[in-house]
């Protein structure tokens, strides 16, 4: 069975399900595939170019057996299981890939790649850490290279006016997913926590324009539908690492909880903040993926005082608490991700601070971590109920 029969749910659940079927169905029509990683290479770009966006992933159900020659045990999970699977040939339809310097583990992971896959195509963005004055510059420089590069490779250029057509596209695509989170503010939520990463990941392996189709079917189908998500006691926010399955999300859902809402690179981070019009296109997309992109890779200056500082870097959440009327938060990352392990003290500080419950999980990238974790989110319930 092809994508092209299916539609909505049907077809979401296909892709997450099957993540690279959709891509090679394109390539057999002659469609060129740009693999990238995280949520910092701007999309904009890549389709600009006509090649279609795939964010590269691994899989909690395949087991590492190639990566560990080339990469150590005590790295990432996330990133073994992504170049063990590109080792494999489970991403043998991408014609290049692209990546930044999202974190230390990332930087390394890219060289890797590239001296492993020997792809025709291939491109590292040394984006900042730190958003300050002369930040903006600085990437805006970096992107232009990546722009150069390409047009390098297919042998055409890139114009002012096809960027801003494309901002438009994904910021399209950008309004819809917002709208598809506000079916969870509904108590109960039209739309279960796992469903929606289904949808969040299949997006991440589609046509951007394919995917804001599948969107408007998926919400149609969640408000006209009758069998959604039922009454439970607590409402959850998710924070942390990537997820690649909704094996966790589908954990705590078993119990008597929702997740409404989630601040995760393959949700909310990847999708919420639009591309502001500038005159220069280029200036807002630098603005957007430097800026408004809430990872904690990226250091903000800090404010006069502790409390100031911590608002600044923290008060969106509160936004979605109070909005998605949550009643606690899980604090989630996979063993060795540093960049989300330091940030946890602040966040719970911040989460006090502000009468939210919350508690930190930090997980094996297997499947049987899950016993001892639910074990935890159940005493975490009981205490919040």
């Amino acid at each position: 069975m092809t994508t092209a029969s299916l539609h909505g749910f049907a077809k979401a659940r296909k892709i997450y399900e099957d993540r690279g079927l959709r891509a090679r169905e394109l390539k057999a029509e002659g469609k060129k595939i740009m693999g990238y990683y995280c949520s910092y290479p701007p999309l904009e770009l890549i389709t600009g170019m006509d090649f279609v966006p795939f964010r590269v992933q691994g899989s909690i159900n395949e087991a590492i057996t190639k990566a560990d020659s080339s990469i150590p045990t005590i790295v990432c999970p996330i990133i073994r299981s992504s170049l063990d699977m590109a080792m494999k040939g489970k991403y043998d339809f991408m014609e290049g890939f692209v990546t930044a310097h999202s974190c230390d583990c990332q930087e390394k992971f890219c060289r890797i790649w590239e001296h492993e896959l020997k792809l025709p195509f291939h491109h590292y963005i040394d984006m900042p850490h730190v958003v300050r004055e002369n930040s903006f510059e600085q990437f805006k420089e970096k992107l232009i290279m990546f722009q150069k590069a390409m047009e390098a490779y297919t042998g055409r250029a890139l114009d002012r006016e096809r960027i801003q057509q494309e901002i438009r596209v994904h910021n399209r695509q950008r309004a819809l997913v917002r709208k598809l989170y506000d079916l969870r503010k509904e108590n109960p939520p039209l739309l279960s926590g796992a469903e929606n990463l289904e949808i969040m990941i299949a997006l991440m392996c589609m046509p951007i324009e394919e995917g804001s189709i599948m969107l408007e079917e998926i919400i149609q189908e969640a408000l006209s539908r009758g069998n959604g998500p039922g009454e439970k006691d607590t409402r959850l926010m998710l924070w942390g690492s990537p997820l690649t399955e909704t094996n966790l999300i589908q954990m705590i859902e078993s119990l008597n909880a929702h997740v409404v809402m989630d601040d995760i690179c393959v949700g909310t981070r990847h999708y919420w903040a639009d591309v502001e019009a500038t005159s220069d296109p280029m200036d807002g997309i630098v603005k957007r993926y430097l800026s408004e992109i809430k990872c904690p890779r990226t250091f903000r200056e800090s404010s006069s005082t502790f409390e100031e500082e911590m608002e600044s870097r923290f008060g969106y959440l509160k936004d979605f608490a109070r909005d998605w009327h949550v009643d606690g938060i899980l604090l989630q990352s996979v063993k060795y991700c540093d960049t989300h392990g330091y940030e946890v003290p602040a966040l719970k500080a911040y989460f006090e601070k502000i009468g939210l419950p919350a508690m930190y999980l930090e997980h094996e990238y297997t499947m049987a971590a899950e016993a001892q974790l639910k074990n935890r989110v159940e005493a975490f319930l009981e205490i919040i109920a």
